[in-house]
């Protein structure tokens, strides 16, 4: 299997920093491709969310390329999703403890897809940044970890009345302000021809789930420059619109 990836970011209109962070490494193995996607949301209007951010993006791609070679070679996926989620509650105790050595308060989300070749997906979760699926149709893989998003399971609230309420950003758990993160994680196995998209929630507020579609489709990501302009254009039809968080996006498509 063959990967295309692409991923493009902007600080957007209002923020006077772009407190997301996001990495993408593939490596050709005896399993095939493997692949690592990560994007993490740096809490807005906390200070240093971008030190949060960078840090969690920091630790998974040191797992990436120190400890996944040898996990590979064991077989064991649970092995690697155990892994994950100490290095999630890690990072949650040492922002937490850095935060509260310089005075601060600071956070992230995180969200991050490992891809091994076509036989094995895993989704790591915390927060509000999200991973869709696109195939025949266009699917929101992660949970957003907010009241809106809560109640809405519930019933509670529909998903258009959760788009205009005022608790839209209040996240149940982050990483680094909550006193305990529970990640949530799904497994699957991947297939030729999908498209994965990672995404902070500035990106996706001012769009439709069609707009996304069209624009990401597999018939429309032909090629790396395809995807990369495709992902800017939304980026910037984001900013026309006004949104006013930063704006990140990540794309994966699988040959």
């Amino acid at each position: 299997m063959e990967v295309l990836t692409a991923a493009y970011s902007d600080i957007g209109i209002k923020k006077a920093t772009n407190q997301d962070s996001l990495c993408i490494k593939v490596a050709d193995t005896s399993l095939g491709k493997v692949l690592l996607a990560v994007i993490c949301d740096g809490m807005g209007g906390l200070s240093k969310g971008e030190v949060a951010s960078a840090s969690v993006i920091h630790a998974f791609s040191e797992w990436f390329e120190q400890e996944l070679p040898l996990q590979l070679g064991d077989g064991d996926r649970d092995e690697i999703r155990y892994r994950w989620d100490r290095i999630i509650k890690e990072q949650n105790q040492r922002i937490a403890e850095y935060g509260r050595r310089i005075g601060i308060q600071l956070g992230t989300t995180v969200t991050a897809l490992l891809i091994i070749d076509s036989t094995f997906m895993l989704i790591g979760h915390v927060g509000d940044s999200r991973v869709y699926r696109l195939n025949q149709k266009l699917e929101i893989l992660t949970e957003d970890q907010t009241v809106v998003g809560r109640e809405v399971r519930r019933g509670t609230l529909t998903p258009e009345q959760a788009k205009l309420d005022p608790r839209r950003n209040v996240l149940l758990q982050c990483i680094g302000a909550s006193k305990l993160v529970e990640p949530q994680f799904m497994a699957g196995t991947p297939k030729r021809g999908e498209v994965y998209m990672l995404c902070s929630d500035g990106f996706r507020h001012m769009l439709s789930e069609a707009e996304i579609y069209h624009a990401f489709s597999p018939a429309s990501l032909r090629d790396e420059a395809i995807m990369e302009q495709k992902a800017k254009e939304l980026v910037e039809l984001n900013k026309q619109r006004q949104e006013t968080d930063n704006i990140t996006v990540v794309l994966v498509k699988l040959l």
